[in-house]
């Protein structure tokens, strides 16, 4: 709207500017004519009542006086010149004779011949103006041409640029009220028209795969607007309906997933179970002497198997069903060094930036993370000849970063982006669920865990959890 505004009264003022010019210069036309015919017709009259012979070498002596009463009347200088275009009489006066031609140029003779309207119109400018200069031929009682009128016109355009720029100065008043009220129509216009689309794109960044999304509702919104909301409210309920449908599908894959895993090891201990009991069957004969010590073979064999069964199931229990939170104000140098001082190898080192750093977590889960960074760095440098666990304890911002670090043999490219996935494993035993539960317990509590490690050189996690501010505060000050 500014834009057309501005491109409207641009052209406005450049057409009125053309009209003006367009307008002035077919009036100094119009009236250079009408001037001269008049003067052409005051010099007939003067022929006609003039007692000496019509001819070219008498026109100095019939317009003697008579040009000088005609210029007068006409208000409106002229000169007379002989076809040769020599001058012959001007109504000038006497001091601006010296800077009159004396005599026509030939180029102006020879179009004034050439014209078949006998008159030619000359444009000129001189100290800043622009005037005309029209020639005609001066005619005897027979339509002889005996002489030729030179008419100079010069062109006051003072009047007519006075009133444009006149024009031109309110023409600017009425377009910049224009202007203004435009740029208020068009804000409150944009304002009216960009709110149903602000609340659009609220809505749509609100939007998530993973939570209840809300309706869009807008008040008489306008008809496109009123399709975008319905086709946006259309795509909520496909959305919730995809959603249910996708977590349904990921549930029944976690537990098929599940089940394939449980199933998977709980058949490596059944295989020993049922060749354990297949021999005893064929090797039992109750005289034997040395019956009782293969019984207590037997059942020792059995009963490791069913203890691996167990573990089995209580680590699938554990992953599966994490224990209540139990949120407490704790610690954390406190019990991370606890957790470590269960583990009695003497190349694990404990390290802390502070005395105390407060964290509300559960204490429980704590140690079960730290137990489980730790066990699996010990597993780690089972093959290194000088190994050395550090486990750290520090301060960072708003967080407490608690750092696990080996030197063992690290963890190889191919296999980082599934380190933290359920069932799997770079060990030879074990179900490959600790690391899942750490990821789990940590971002339970909104923290972090990462890790880089290097082949051959070692692994470091870093594991981040917020700080109680008001409860370490309160600590403090206690």
């Amino acid at each position: 709207m500014i834009l057309l505004v501005l491109i409207a009264s641009v052209l406005i003022a450049a057409v009125t500017i053309y009209q003006y010019r367009e307008q002035s210069r077919d009036y100094h036309q119009d009236r250079m004519l009408r001037k001269e015919e008049q003067i052409k017709q005051s010099i007939e009259l003067t022929l006609q009542k003039t007692t000496y012979p019509v001819t070219t070498e008498n026109l100095e002596l019939i317009f003697k006086d008579d040009i000088y009463e005609i210029a007068s009347v006409q208000k409106m200088n002229f000169n007379i010149y002989d076809l040769q275009g020599g001058l012959i009489k001007s109504s000038r006066p006497k001091f601006e004779i010296d800077s009159l031609s004396l005599c026509l140029d030939a180029e102006v003779l020879n179009n004034l011949h050439r014209s078949s309207k006998k008159r030619y119109v000359e444009e000129k400018s001189t100290a800043g103006y622009n005037y005309q200069a029209s020639y005609t031929y001066i005619t005897d009682y027979q339509f002889k041409p005996i002489g030729i009128l030179n008419l100079p016109y010069f062109e006051d355009n003072s009047f007519n640029d006075k009133e444009l720029k006149e024009f031109l100065i309110r023409l600017t008043g009425v377009y910049v009220l224009m202007l203004l009220l435009a740029i208020g129509l068009a804000y409150f216009i944009s304002k009216y028209i960009t709110r149903s689309l602000q609340t659009i794109s609220e809505k749509l960044n609100q939007t998530e795969l993973n939570k209840r999304n809300e309706k869009i509702i807008v008040d008489n919104p306008s008809q496109e607007i009123g399709k975008l909301i319905v086709a946006y409210n259309e795509m909520i309920d496909e959305l919730e309906i995809s959603a249910a449908k996708l977590a349904k599908g990921e549930r029944e894959q976690a537990w098929r997933e599940m089940a394939k895993q449980v199933a998977h090891e709980i058949k490596n201990p059944l295989t020993p179970m049922r060749l354990s009991v297949q021999s005893f069957e064929r090797r039992f004969n109750p005289n034997d002497p040395d019956i009782i010590q293969k019984v207590s073979e037997y059942s020792k064999t059995l009963i490791q198997q069913i203890d691996t069964m167990s573990s089995i199931a209580s680590a699938f229990s554990n992953f599966a069903n994490m224990p209540a939170q139990q949120n407490e104000t704790l610690n954390v140098v406190n019990i991370v060094k606890l957790a470590v001082d269960i583990f009695n190898e003497n190349y694990i080192h404990f390290s802390a930036e502070e005395d105390s750093i407060i964290a509300k977590l559960d204490r429980t889960q704590l140690i079960r993370v730290v137990t489980n960074l730790v066990k699996n760095a010990t597993q780690a440098i089972a093959d290194v000849e000088v190994p050395n666990i550090q486990v750290s304890v520090a301060r960072e911002g708003e967080y407490v970063k608690l750092t696990i670090a080996d030197n063992g043999v690290g963890i190889s490219e191919k296999v980082k982006e599934k380190v933290f996935e359920p069932k799997f494993t770079t060990k030879t035993s074990g179900m490959g669920l600790g690391l899942g539960m750490v990821k789990n317990i940590v971002e339970t509590y909104k923290g972090s865990i990462e890790f880089s490690s290097e082949p051959l050189k070692g692994t470091e996690f870093i594991v981040k959890f917020p700080i109680a501010k008001e409860k370490e505060s309160t600590e403090k000050q206690a």
